[in-house]
C-alpha cells in the first residue's frame, strides 16, 4: 500500500487497543471468568494477536489489551457471534454501558 501524501510504501496498519471496565462489586468472579473464557475464543481469531487480560490489583477494574493484524481482523472481530454472546452477557454485570474502548497508534509506524 502507498501513502498519498508521502509516496511511501506502507504495510496495512495494525489495529491496537485497549478496553476497559468496571466490574459491579457482586459480579467481580462472574466477570472475570466471563473474560477469561472469551480471550480463549478470541485468540483463536485469524488475524488476532494479542489478547490480554488484566485486573487493576485489588480492583472491580479490568484492562484488556487487543492487537489485530489489520482493520480487516479487526471488522472480523467485531462481527463475529462470539462477541455479541459476550457483550450480551456481560453488560449486566458491569457499571455504565459497559466497555470504553481507546485505540492506539505505534510511534515507530506514523
Amino acid at each position: 500500500m502507498t501513502d498519498l501524501e508521502t509516496g511511501r510504501v506502507t504495510r496495512e496498519a495494525e489495529v491496537v487497543l485497549y478496553a476497559e471496565f468496571t466490574a459491579k462489586l457482586a459480579h467481580v468472579r462472574e466477570v472475570e471468568d466471563l473474560i477469561l473464557a472469551y480471550a480463549e475464543v478470541v485468540r483463536s481469531e485469524p488475524g488476532n494477536d494479542l489478547f490480554e487480560v488484566y485486573r487493576k490489583s485489588d480492583s472491580t477494574q479490568f484492562v484488556v489489551f487487543e492487537k489485530y493484524r489489520d482493520r480487516a481482523a479487526f471488522d472480523a472481530h467485531l462481527a463475529a457471534a462470539e462477541g455479541q454472546t459476550f457483550n450480551d452477557a456481560l453488560a449486566p454485570l458491569v457499571e455504565g454501558s459497559g466497555s470504553e474502548l481507546t485505540f492506539l497508534t505505534r510511534l515507530d509506524q506514523q
